[in-house]
């Protein structure tokens, strides 16, 4: 069964992250979030190309077998901006202890019903992650996520007090390029594959403004690997990193 909780605040906020417009932008899709064929589409494409990072980037952080079914095992993660919880559900399967925290309370309900359909225990919350209490986690994830926080410098040193010493963060983000004011806002977002208003150009991060925050935040960043589209490919991992761009992060 999912697990939807109610958390104490704490008192280790260094700045709001939550922007309320966006919040309530990302609760309206909260119905359709689960439908691969509804305003969504776009992330259920995305999903399978970021987790195959993901799983690449467990192996070698932690030296597991390539062939294991559970990796995470015995190992927690929290995933922010979690959604409805399309990374959520796959951390579980992965055999992590998981928890999710979105600002929209719309889609941490869905992600909970969701996972309770699933058969999976996900604990959901919505919140300011720099206010919850909820420890330390060895994996932190926050994918497409950045670009829509109030405060980027808060949000990741946020981010890295919830890793554990030893921990893994993920981080995937469009760039901020002329290629996707082009694509991702003027063509995605005008012929409807992305709906209307999900993203602002200038919000979009480069790989080196990340990772001068990581490093204000003690954390070393890895090498970005691109998330390009291809007609004859589709969404997939890439050297060209002029749309979106996915990261890892470790403590220094």
């Amino acid at each position: 069964m999912s697990d939807a909780t109610t958390v104490t605040p704490s008192n280790t906020s260094g700045g709001q992250t939550i922007r309320p417009d966006e919040a309530a932008h990302f609760g309206k899709l909260a119905k359709d979030w689960w439908d691969p064929k509804g305003s969504s589409a776009m992330l259920h494409r995305l999903n399978p190309v970021r987790l195959g990072f993901l799983r690449e980037a467990i192996d070698l952080h932690w030296g597991g077998e390539i062939e294991a079914r559970r990796p995470l095992a015995g190992k927690s993660a929290l995933d922010v901006g979690c959604g409805a919880g399309l990374l959520c559900e796959p951390l579980a399967r992965l055999g992590a202890d998981v928890t999710g925290v979105d600002a929209a309370p719309e889609n941490t309900a869905a992600a909970a019903l969701h996972a309770e359909g699933a058969g999976l225990h996900i604990r959901y919350m919505a919140g300011e992650i720099g206010d919850l209490d909820i420890g330390r986690f060895d994996l932190v994830t926050a994918m497409e996520v950045i670009e829509h926080v109030a405060d980027k410098r808060a949000f990741v040193a946020a981010l890295a007090a919830r890793l554990a010493p030893d921990g893994l963060m993920v981080l995937s983000t469009p760039n901020r390029t002329p290629q996707s004011r082009v694509l991702m806002i003027g063509a995605a977002e005008g012929f409807g594959l992305i709906p209307k208003g999900t993203h602002h150009w200038d919000d979009f991060i480069t790989p080196e403004e990340l990772g001068e925050l990581l490093a204000e935040a003690g954390l070393t960043m890895g090498e970005p690997r691109g998330i390009a589209f291809r007609p004859d490919k589709g969404l997939h991992l890439s050297a060209d990193l002029s749309l979106n761009y996915v990261v890892t992060a470790r403590p220094v």
